[in-house]
């Protein structure tokens, strides 16, 4: 390169420069060939982005389904773009998340506990017998496979068997008794011997162990969306926050999933939402520090207060608490946390839960000056 430059009349001092620009520019440049592929592509996922905003994000949840981060950020964009997501259902998901008209339904793999085999079986029973209109009729129709306390206690406390008009806290008072009632016939079936109702000649009525009685009764709203969240690793009926974005938004640099889509690993950040955890420990040394989980409507992140911070804020962290949390950007092997400096707990008053969320404004790149923002 450089006897080429030579040849061509240039100083060592302008071919050192050139030389200076290059090796770093080579680092993340394209050549024209590959940024006509990443271009092709771009334009595609655009199209469909456009023109088919369902599907296309239900595509993307779905390549994301093992990583709950990054599906807090592609949620919290299909709120954005006006997108409906719909709880998981026994009657209508498949395995994985799937458009419904201008809706996104939760796909049965998004459920914690709830195999592949199960929920295949699940969809090849419904598809054969028609759908479940009742826990009891549910029962009858799955195979053994799917008659798995921990699985069907999973898919209650997820909303899954909403649809069928039983509240959650019913359903998991009276199904680890329901199964056992109903193992033993479906252990006879697989082995070809009697249907669940053989003995009732024609009557649609279960009776073997299914007398149960379901009443209206349900958890209180936070322990259901806690039930919720552990079972899908996300808030999705709906969440502890709604209606308090007024609020979080004037007590926050960033949403946490906007943290999270946009790549940042240093600097500090203040972030505003609900404790949903809280580990507190003892390092080497006896003192007591913390890391609590705090999450907003979109996503979650651990803020970690070592002792000199979590001493002066210790009667803050309390589950359930709406804060405003300080503190400096850590990455590590590829999960963001932050190091806690200072939090503020927020009056979440009747008032402000009562308000609309604040406009959003999207303005092209282009057109933002500092006049502008100014003026916004």
């Amino acid at each position: 390169f450089q006897a080429g430059c030579r040849e061509r009349g240039y100083s060592d001092e302008a071919i050192q420069a050139v030389w200076d620009v290059l090796v770093p520019f080579a680092g993340y440049a394209f050549n024209k060939s590959h940024s006509a592929a990443y271009g092709l592509v771009s334009y595609q996922t655009a199209y469909l982005k456009a023109n088919y905003p369902a599907e296309y994000m239900a595509a993307l949840l779905t390549s994301v389904a093992d990583d709950k981060d990054k599906m807090a950020v592609y949620l919290a964009e299909c709120r954005q773009m006006g997108i409906k997501i719909l709880s998981p259902d026994v009657n209508e998901s498949v395995v994985d998340f799937t458009a419904v008209g201008s809706d996104v339904r939760f796909g049965l793999k998004a459920v914690r506990n709830v195999g592949v085999p199960v929920i295949e079986s699940l969809i090849k029973t419904r598809k054969e017998k028609g759908k479940y209109a009742s826990f009891a009729d549910f029962l009858d129709k799955v195979e053994l496979v799917a008659c798995n306390k921990r699985t069907v206690d999973s898919l209650i406390k997820a909303g899954a068997f909403d649809s069928l008009g039983h509240s959650r806290l019913s359903l998991s008072t009276v199904h680890e008794n329901a199964i056992d009632a109903v193992t033993g016939v479906k252990k006879q079936q697989a082995i070809g011997q009697d249907d669940l109702f053989g003995a009732l000649g024609g009557d649609d009525t279960p009776t073997i162990g299914l007398d149960f009685e379901l009443t209206e009764r349900e958890w209180p709203r936070k322990q259901l969306l806690s039930l919720e969240r552990e079972m899908l690793g996300l808030y999705v009926s709906s969440h502890p926050l709604d209606g308090a974005e007024h609020l979080l938004s004037r007590n926050r640099d960033v949403s946490i999933a906007e943290l999270l889509g946009s790549g940042r690993t240093e600097g500090e950040v203040r972030l505003a939402g609900l404790i949903t955890g809280v580990d507190r420990r003892i390092n080497k040394a006896g003192n007591a520090w913390a890391i609590i989980t705090l999450a907003d409507r979109d996503g979650s992140v651990e803020v970690l207060f070592f002792p000199a911070t979590y001493n002066l804020m210790a009667d803050q962290m309390i589950e359930d608490n709406v804060i405003s949390a300080r503190g400096r950007l850590n990455e590590r092997d590829g999960t963001l946390s932050i190091f806690g400096q200072e939090i503020t707990t927020l009056d979440v008053s009747s008032a402000e839960l009562g308000r609309k969320p604040p406009v959003q404004i999207t303005v092209p790149t282009g057109k933002i000056t500092p006049a502008l923002v100014a003026e916004l």
